[in-house]
């Protein structure tokens, strides 16, 4: 009985879903929204901040995100990760 305990313990804990954080210098929109918390207008928002400003530094800059405040960003860090930084983009005026 034991053993049959065991073997099902095991095969559950293998079975568990493996969860990525999702980096927010390459997501896309979609991938972002499936993060728990963050809707297609703050996914937008983060995106437009990307592009205006460049990679983020950390996941705690996502406060000057519109929408995103201290309090959301502390819920997200688990959930989201950080590539590679990129110079900011270059605007035309």
């Amino acid at each position: 009985m034991k053993k049959l305990l065991f073997v099902l313990f095991l095969a559950c804990g293998l079975a568990a879903p493996v969860w990525a954080a999702v980096d927010i210098n390459t997501a896309t929109q979609s991938e972002l929204e499936a993060v728990k918390g963050l809707g297609p207008a703050k996914a937008k928002a983060i995106i437009e901040y990307r592009e205006k400003h460049g990679a983020f530094r950390s996941v705690d800059e996502l406060d000057k995100v519109k929408g995103l405040g201290k309090a959301s960003v502390a819920k997200l860090k688990g959930e989201l990760a950080m590539g590679e930084a990129k110079p900011a983009a270059k605007t035309k005026k």
